[in-house]
């Protein structure tokens, strides 16, 4: 197991992507909770393509439970209709261009490219096509598809990191709670098999595909 040192002194700002509310939260929640850690003068830019009134509210709070406030941390919630993102595919695409008029970001994590459910792959896809001269970081959710991958890139989480998350996911987002997947003991064992995956010294870790690196 090899650690590349990252200088994080010229990264400014960094995209997070997620198809739903709640996406981002748990596919990198504690991934951004330790790049802010690191680098407290990074700006996060937060956009969930999908979501109704309800479900905007809980993921800004969310946000904010993770991050710690508003002065690094900006939030978008577009009204794509969830379920049906490939049908929408143009008018997402149109979107994402108008991301890339007004952003370039240092570093953008998105949902995993293989990924089964249908509006995480057409984020994936679009992040990858709009977004070509980019370090990409592709994030993973269980869920029913059962299609975790392996993924090549680990960032170990502190235990007051992995408490942090899994106690913002079960306080801000209550409209998630009756899934029967959106429970602290999916997202602590994915988190503890990660840590083991890359000998974490806390015994957690989030775990990404890097598909395309320059060193």
């Amino acid at each position: 197991m090899f650690t590349f040192p990252v200088d994080w002194s010229g990264f400014r700002t960094v995209l997070c992507l997620g198809a739903h509310c709640d996406d981002i939260e748990i596919g990198c929640g504690g991934t951004l909770v330790e790049l802010q850690r690191r680098a407290p003068h990074l700006r996060f830019l937060w956009v969930a393509l999908s979501g109704d009134a309800e479900r905007e509210a809980e993921t800004r709070n969310a946000g904010k439970g993770l991050l710690g406030g508003q002065d690094c941390l900006d939030v978008e919630v577009a009204n794509f209709r969830g379920s049906y993102f490939p049908h929408h595919w143009m008018e997402i695409k149109d979107y994402f261009e108008g991301l890339k008029s007004r952003i370039d970001p240092d570093l953008i994590l998105t949902h995993w490219l293989d990924d089964r459910h249908q509006d995480h792959r057409v984020v994936a896809e679009l992040t990858w096509n709009t977004f070509r001269d980019h370090r990409v970081l592709e994030y993973e959710i269980p869920k029913y598809e059962g299609d975790l991958g392996r993924p090549n890139l680990y960032v170990p989480l502190s235990r007051e990191t992995v408490e942090r998350k899994i106690t913002v996911l079960g306080s801000h987002f209550p409209s998630q709670r009756q899934r029967a997947w959106f429970r602290p003991e999916v997202f602590r064992s994915l988190l503890t098999l990660r840590g083991i995956e890359c000998n974490a010294e806390s015994g957690f870790a989030e775990a990404h595909h890097a598909r395309k690196m320059v060193v």
